[in-house]
């Protein structure tokens, strides 16, 4: 893929780290970014969190920001993402949580819906960024398309970071 050569190299020429949160795409975000010769000089590491405990403990997650909003939302994704950024010290965090099917969650939130956040900082400044997406297809074809959205959009919520950055 490309679009994983153009990440690879900006990331390197920049010296910037970064990791990922995942919940329904179970690491394949990742894994494609292992995919990359090299990747060792910016894939710093991976938070595999499918449970509430899981993206409390790890990740720091709020108890109450899921009662309030619900695993698949926003507001946990961005928690994810920030979380991210903060236990491991890197630049860019991309998380998600979701549900990739085949049924809706227990909630009713419908197969393929998946909420997306991109944190970015460079050591003092932290920003987010989300989008709610809805992939069709069956399981694994949302959890590669939602991975594949989510490298997408790195380059894109990291070099808005920066023009908002240079501008405060």
């Amino acid at each position: 893929m490309e679009l994983l050569k153009t990440l690879a190299d900006y990331l390197t020429e920049r010296s910037l780290k970064l990791t990922t949160a995942e919940s329904c795409t179970s690491g394949l975000i990742a894994s494609m970014l292992g995919d990359c010769e090299g990747c060792g000089a910016w894939l710093e590491c991976g938070f595999v969190t499918y449970s509430p405990e899981a993206k409390t403990a790890l990740l720091g997650v709020h108890p109450e920001t899921i009662r309030q909003h619900g695993l698949t939302s926003i507001a946990v994704a961005v928690e994810m993402a920030e979380g991210a950024l903060r236990k491991s010290g890197t630049h860019i965090a991309i998380a998600n949580t979701g549900v990739a099917g085949p049924d809706a969650a227990e909630d009713g939130t419908p197969p393929g819906t998946v909420c997306l956040a991109w944190a970015c900082s460079n050591g003092t400044a932290m920003r987010s960024y989300s989008e709610t997406r809805q992939f069709s297809g069956d399981r694994n074809t949302v959890r590669k398309s939602a991975a594949r959205y989510a490298i997408e959009r790195t380059l894109f919520y990291h070099r808005l970071w920066q023009q908002e950055h240079a501008k405060s």
